[in-house]
């Protein structure tokens, strides 16, 4: 059975090694810093601080999303950035990622941001059958300074 709940500080070894595998499928690696301050600021209450909820299945976190809130100069209300969407290979299929995007949105409504977005790479094609699914895919296109 899977359940989704927020991340607690007795997480850290799972929620590390989810972390890893996402950053590794992007090809990206971390200072251990950035994990340290990352786990920190997950845990924090400073509203500026992103969140992280865990997909569980049989007691173990199977999955993981990273969200924050933040302004927008085109609303009143924040919008809800889902920044890390992660789920382990071996039970991906079994909606445990459209449960976490879903958690996601029932965040953000209660937060009081109606819109969610996230970005994912050209070649997630896995991921962009669910998120074809789930949500809207825009013309946007990301540049970033060099």
């Amino acid at each position: 059975m899977l359940t989704i709940r927020p991340l607690t500080k007795d997480d850290e070894a799972h929620w590390r090694r989810l972390w890893t595998a996402y950053l590794a499928f992007y090809e990206a690696t971390v200072s251990e810093d950035v994990y340290q301050s990352t786990f920190a600021r997950l845990l924090g209450d400073d509203p500026q601080d992103f969140s992280c909820l865990l997909a569980v299945e049989d007691g173990r976190p199977v999955g993981l999303a990273h969200y924050l809130f933040h302004r927008h100069g085109w609303k009143v209300e924040n919008v809800c950035y889902l920044q890390d969407l992660f789920v382990d290979p071996e039970i991906r299929g079994t909606g445990a990622g459209r449960a976490l995007i879903e958690a996601v949105y029932e965040a953000a409504d209660a937060g009081g941001a109606p819109s969610v977005y996230w970005l994912t790479q050209e070649f997630n094609a896995v991921g962009r059958r669910l998120y074809d699914r789930v949500g809207v895919l825009t013309p946007f296109i990301k540049y970033q300074r060099p």
